[in-house]
């Protein structure tokens, strides 16, 4: 993750839950001291060494940070992951923020490494799509890489992507290939949306970087494939679950966009608890 737009979005986030301040622990607490730690209440993929580092940090530097994972690593229920020593007030005011990233990039990363594991097969690589909460996408997209997956691209600034709408407003998939091509120039890879026969071998003909197929059963990938020569990239899409994924193995695509890694994610669920504390309250 880079760590000027995290720490850019770190801010922005404790601004939002702290406000003018965190009311309850500045009623209760001045100077005093506190031993806490985050314990694994599931199973499942580690993720988000950053963000625990570098968000106490940002919140008070007298707070002192030790990580008993990395990312990657499989964690098991009751599994201390990290403990932090420092001011009680700050300690508390962070707490929220970071569970609720941590618990998300966590989950994501389980989710991810769960449908790479279903799937079977390393020549295809399962890739995430936009579908991601608006303002994580950094977070949720990391957690994928975390979990062995792949990104797909990360806005709309990131690639040249011709979907149905934009073929449907330009009159055709060679057309829409030949403007995006003119605009972007040679170095641009250009992906098109297709869902029949008929528009893989046009998006072919136009010389389209990748071709997507949308929505396309095992089956019809197979029967596609036979017409896409070797250089160009191939995408599916549309449809897939964790219940048919398997499904998709040695059908010779070569990415899987799976929107269910971001979308439809369970959180791990992890707690922050206070082991003990120095001085009195107020």
């Amino acid at each position: 993750m880079n760590p000027l737009k995290l720490d850019q979005q770190l801010r922005g986030f404790l601004a939002e839950d702290i406000g003018y301040g965190d009311r309850t622990a500045e009623a209760l607490f001045t100077v005093e001291r506190a031993e806490a730690v985050i314990v694994a209440k599931g199973e499942g993929i580690f993720a988000g060494t950053q963000v625990v580092n570098q968000l106490y940090a940002l919140l008070d530097s007298d707070i002192e940070v030790e990580l008993f994972v990395r990312d990657g690593e499989q964690v098991k229920r009751g599994q201390q992951l990290a403990r932090f020593t420092g001011p009680v007030k700050s300690l508390l005011s962070g707490e929220r923020v970071l569970l609720n990233l941590l618990q998300r990039m966590c989950g994501i990363a389980t989710l991810t490494a769960k449908a790479v594991e279903e799937l079977g097969d390393p020549s295809i690589r399962v890739c995430d799509t936009r579908k991601t909460a608006p303002g994580l996408r950094m977070f949720d997209k990391f957690a994928v890489r975390i979990g062995g997956g792949a990104n797909h691209r990360f806005g709309l600034d990131d690639a040249l992507m011709l979907k149905e709408n934009h073929i449907a407003a330009s009159t055709s998939i060679a057309a829409a290939i030949e403007k995006a091509r003119a605009y972007a120039g040679p170095m641009a890879k250009i992906e098109v949306e297709t869902t029949t026969l008929d528009e893989v071998k046009e998006a072919v003909a136009a010389q389209a970087d990748v071709i997507m197929f949308d929505n396309a059963t095992p089956e019809a990938i197979r029967t596609y494939l036979a017409y896409v020569p070797a250089g160009i990239k191939t995408e599916a899409s549309g449809g897939i679950t964790m219940a048919n994924l398997r499904q998709f193995a040695n059908t010779g695509v070569d990415f899987l966009s799976l929107g269910f890694l971001t979308h439809s994610v369970v959180a791990l669920d992890l707690s922050m608890l206070i082991q003990k504390g120095e001085g009195q309250c107020k």
